[in-house]
């Protein structure tokens, strides 16, 4: 599948958000996932594809990734920074389950690690173009307060924000801060290894695996 790039917009520090006309015949939901291919000269060890999850909603006009860039930064990531309005990229079709449960009476935690925010965004947006109430707990955590991303549409939505600034992710301190229990679900997103290392430690808890649902970001060893 094709999809045309309109512009970029800065989200927050390190942070870029690439915006895409909508091809007619895209269907996705809330926090699912695309490969993008970027054929370009001399690639990196990283190669010419990656996993994007879209941070737009379905509600939206146009579908957007928000990526985080670092010093040097892959030639992939180059390669997308060098896109000129109207030109076309290939996608795979959208997949995945990180996605919403449909019973809107169970109350979530968000667990967003870093760039792992990107399908919360896609969620919040979604609900509060929709006009549906959700009981909601973001834990936001980031290496730095300026690399907080789409604090606006959260707030608007309603959703109770903690963040997290410089240290360390853990299940005890999701426990701690967000106080779940057996009712809640737990959303977890963010660099794999963080990920991983979160899962294991909600099985020394009485926390069921059934109530965790995670999402992967490669290519990030920390937040």
């Amino acid at each position: 599948m094709k999809i045309t790039y309109t512009r970029s917009e800065k989200t927050a520090k390190n942070i870029i958000t690439f915006l895409f006309k909508t091809p007619q015949n895209l269907k996705y939901l809330p926090g699912q996932f695309i490969e993008i291919n970027l054929p370009h000269s001399n690639p990196d060890k990283l190669g010419t594809k990656r996993w994007f999850t879209l941070s737009s909603s379905p509600t939206e006009d146009l579908i957007s990734i928000t990526t985080k860039f670092s010093v040097p930064c892959s030639t992939f990531k180059n390669t997308l920074l060098k896109l000129e309005p109207n030109q076309e990229i290939n996608i795979s079709d959208p997949m995945g389950d990180f996605v919403l449960p449909k019973d809107t009476t169970i109350p979530l935690v968000f667990v967003a690690g870093g760039i792992g925010v990107t399908p919360y965004r896609s969620m919040i947006k979604s609900l509060l173009d929709s006009k549906i109430p959700r009981d909601i707990t973001l834990l936001y955590a980031a290496k730095d307060s300026a690399e907080l991303a789409f604090l606006d549409i959260f707030s608007t939505y309603g959703t109770k924000i903690i963040k997290l600034i410089a240290q360390p992710l853990s299940a005890k301190t999701i426990i701690d801060l967000t106080s779940p229990n057996h009712s809640h679900r737990i959303y977890i997103s963010g660099p794999e290894p963080v990920v991983q290392s979160i899962v294991e430690q909600f099985k020394q808890t009485s926390i069921s695996e059934d109530q965790l649902v995670t999402d992967y970001f490669s290519g990030y060893s920390k937040i």
